[in-house]
C-alpha cells in the first residue's frame, strides 16, 4: 500500500501563502507522478497541479502564476507551494501518486493522501 503523507494545511488570509507537502517511499517517488487535488463539499475533486519523474508540471489555470509545484529528491517529498491565496482557493488538498491513464483526471489515481485543509479567508 502506497503511503502518502501531507503536511502544512492551514487558515490564512487571502493575498498570503501556504506550503504543502507530501511524503513517499523512495520507490514510489522514483516511478510516479506526483501531484495534488482539491476538493469543495458538494463538488467533484479538481486537478491542482502534477509533475512527473521528469519534473514537468502542469497547473490548473486557476492556481497558474500563483502556486509552484516541485520534488525534492532527497526527502522523496513533493512540496506545492501556494501564493497570493484567494478566498475560492479554499478546500481540502488531497496528495495523489501513480496515475494509470491522464495525468490530469481524479480517477486515474488510486493512491491519495488523507487530505489537508486550506480555508482562506477574505
Amino acid at each position: 500500500q502506497v503511503q502518502l503523507v501531507e503536511s502544512g494545511g492551514g487558515s490564512v488570509q487571502a493575498g498570503g501563502s501556504l506550503r504543502l507537502s507530501c511524503a513517499t517511499d523512495t520507490y514510489i517517488f522514483s516511478i510516479c507522478t506526483l501531484g495534488w487535488f482539491r476538493q469543495v463539499p458538494g463538488k467533484e475533486r479538481e486537478l491542482v497541479s502534477v509533475i512527473d519523474t521528469d519534473e514537468d508540471m502542469t497547473y490548473a489555470n486557476l492556481v497558474k502564476g500563483r502556486f509552484t509545484i516541485s520534488r525534492e529528491n532527497s526527502r522523496a517529498t513533493v512540496h506545492l507551494q501556494m501564493n497570493n491565496l484567494r478566498s475560492d482557493d479554499t478546500a481540502i488538498y488531497y496528495c495523489v501518486a501513480c496515475a494509470v491513464g491522464s495525468l490530469y483526471k481524479s480517477d486515474s489515481y488510486t493512491n491519495w493522501g488523507q487530505g489537508t485543509q486550506v480555508t482562506v479567508s477574505s
